[in-house]
This record gives C-alpha cells, structure tokens and sequence, in this order.
C-alpha cells in the first residue's frame, strides 16, 4: 500500500517495527470498501464553535499522554516526567511531579479514585498515589510477585537467544491501560495482554493477544476487553460462565494498516478505533451477534489516527495531520465532523476530555503533541 512518511523527527509516535527496528511514522490510504458514516451537509455545524483556550509548552519533550484526575490535568512526556495542571482550564503553570529518565517515556496514564497508574517505555507500571504531594506505592511486577514467582521453572516463558523471563513481565514498552472494576489491564509492544488484580498489585493473568505489537486498549463495564496492534487487527476477549481465564472471542477486521487508538461510548455499545489508514471505524453491536460488527467509516484525518477520546456524545481524534477532530453521533447514526481544531506544529499524540459542565453541557478537550505542547479547548 502506499505511503507517506512524516519527517524523521516525527518518528517517535510510530508504531514499533516487528522486527524490532526503527520506529516509522507512517499514513496509509483509507479504506474505501467500508461505507461513510459521514453527514454530506454541513447544516448541523451551526452553532457549534469551539477555540484554544489556552496552551502551554512543557519543557521535557513530546506529550505521549493525557489523563483527567480530580480537578487536575496529567501529562507524562517522552523524558519520563510527570507534570500536573492543578487549573486546568488555564494550562500556563505545569507542576512537575517527577522526572526519571531511567524509567522511559510515560506511555500512558490512568486513573482508579485516588491512584495514578502510568506506562513507561521500560516496560514497567508504576503506581502512584496524589495526596498533595506524589508519592510512589508500587512498581510492577511487585518484587515480592517476582520473588513469589521465580523459584518454579513454570513460571518462566522463553525469549530470543535463550533468554528467559518470568510471566508477569512485561519485556517490551507498556502501551496502554485501563482501570476498571478492581482491576488494571495493559497491553505492550512485547504483544501481550496482562490483568492486575488491584487489591494486591498482582498479576493474575497473561495472554498473547496478537501478532505484533500492541498499542491500544479498551474495557467495557462488563469486563469485554478490545485490544488493537500494528498486525491491523482488534481482538476480543472475555471470560466465559465459570472460567478465570480470558479467551478469545473475535477478531474485527477492517483497518488495512496498525491500530493506534480503541474508545468506547459511553454506554459500551459502540467501538472507535484509529489507525495509520487515516480512519476511524465505527464497530456497532447487532442483536444477531456476539460481538462487534463494522457499521462504516469517518474520514478527514490525511495522516494516521493517533488518539481518540470520548465524552457526552462526542468522539474526539487526535491525529498525525497535527489537527484534532470532533465528531457528534445523531440519532440517525450518522456523523457529523462539528470541528477541526488547529494550532499544534506536530502531531497530536494524545487527548483527554472533561465530564461535561451541568450548567453549560460544554467538554473541554485536552490535547497533547510531540512538540511538548497542551492545549485546552472548548
């Protein structure tokens, strides 16, 4: 298929090679055989306005993630630093929670209550608690997990040139997490699913879930897991009635290139997923089936689908074009692109929005680039 490849210093937000080489940042054609989902008129934009409210420039590189907590903003960058906006609806004075270049690039940041949990390119979790001031609890795997493990040669699972490492270990970059019901869930470039049991910090399950690596990760309330990789794939997994153990359900194709990004609706029934295809695809459960089936496509993006965000019946993309785009659902089911919102010099690598206001009904989004910058937007 062919491509088009963004500078060399904008390679940092590609997707991992199978091989174990350099990183690319790649956009490929989208997907003509999936049918728009897309409004042809532009009448339901009227009176829809949004603008950058404000933006700040945070000096320890690219922004890879965004999280919401409380009343404060996260961002982790690609030098490991963890900054917080303690108001942020006005982003111009970040607070450095910590910085630890041995750890690797924040990959991804989640939020259970009062802990923080963030992803790092090392391969390690750690886990966090925010009252005041940081302060770190845990890293997984814990050592008393590892040191509990690693007597029995069962629990050992072979790697290349005769290496071995234990289960529980992640070998590769962490590349997504997710929180939910007394558990963490995270996927990795090492192309596995792993499950965390929260009141413990032990993990309790691991699955090779795809083919390459793994870069997104999505949970429904019910404990559905969707996981996306570069293989172009999204997998399904559950546990049956009765079993401890998750198995795979089904595997959606669609994407012609590597899954960067999975959201949910808010009421679980609809999956987004973002790929280097420069399209989102909209997965819809039918009563007929079990699972996902693809109800058709958005387009806009001319570079790869990074990020997607969802809120109050709103779907926001973050995108390699270095635009960020929200969609609003209609009763219909069909799309409406209601903004383009522009102003980032690279590409848009992460989102993260707001409950919407009770007064207003207005979301404000988040998002962050590879240039270091965040900005506010509603």
């Amino acid at each position: 298929f062919p491509t088009s490849s963004l500078p060399s210093d904008d390679n940092s937000a590609g997707t991992p090679r199978s091989d174990g080489g350099s990183f690319v940042l790649s956009s490929q054609s989208s997907i003509p055989s999936v049918r728009s989902l897309q409004r042809p008129s532009p009448d339901c934009l009227a009176g829809f306005e949004m603008s950058s409210a404000s933006s700040t420039r945070i000096p320890c590189g690219a922004v890879h993630s965004l999280a919401v907590s409380a009343s404060s903003l996260l961002a982790g960058t690609a030098s490991a630093a963890l900054f917080r906006f303690q108001n942020p609806g006005d982003l111009t004075e970040p607070e450095l929670l910590t910085s630890s270049s041995d750890e690797g690039a924040v990959k991804c940041i989640a939020v259970a209550a009062a802990t923080i949990f963030t992803a790092h390119q090392d391969g390690k979790i750690r886990v966090w608690e925010l009252t005041g001031r940081l302060r770190r609890v845990a890293s997984l795997p814990t050592a008393s997990d590892r040191a509990f493990r690693f007597l029995l040669p069962r629990n050992h699972v072979p790697l290349r040139r005769h290496r071995s490492s234990l289960w529980i270990d992640h070998v590769d970059a962490v590349s997504a997490l997710a929180a939910r019901n007394g558990f963490l869930y995270s996927v990795s470039w090492d192309r596995t699913l792993k499950i965390w049991r929260l009141s413990d910090f032990r993990c309790i399950e691991s699955v090779r879930a795809h083919d390459d690596a793994v870069n997104a990760l999505a949970v429904s309330d019910d404990g559905t897991v969707y996981t996306g990789s570069a293989d172009t794939r999204i997998r399904v997994w559950a546990r049956s009635d009765g079993q401890k153990k998750h198995s795979l359900v089904a595997t959606l194709e669609g994407h012609r290139s590597a899954v960067n990004a999975l959201a949910l609706s808010s009421d679980d029934s609809i999956l987004y997923s973002g790929a280097c295809d420069r399209s989102i695809l909209v997965w819809e459960r039918e009563e007929s089936a079990q699972h996902m089936l693809v109800a058709g496509a958005l387009r806009g993006h001319t570079r790869a689908v990074l990020c997607l965000a969802v809120a109050s019946g709103f779907l926001v993309s973050g995108s390699a074009d270095r635009t960020v785009r929200v969609w609003r659902r209609g009763i219909d089911n069909q799309y409406s692109s209601v903004a383009v919102l522009e102003g980032h010099e690279r590409p848009v690598k992460s989102l993260a929005v707001s409950a919407p206001k009770p007064a207003s009904g207005s979301v404000l989004i988040y998002s962050g680039s590879l240039d270091g910058e965040v900005k506010a937007w509603w």
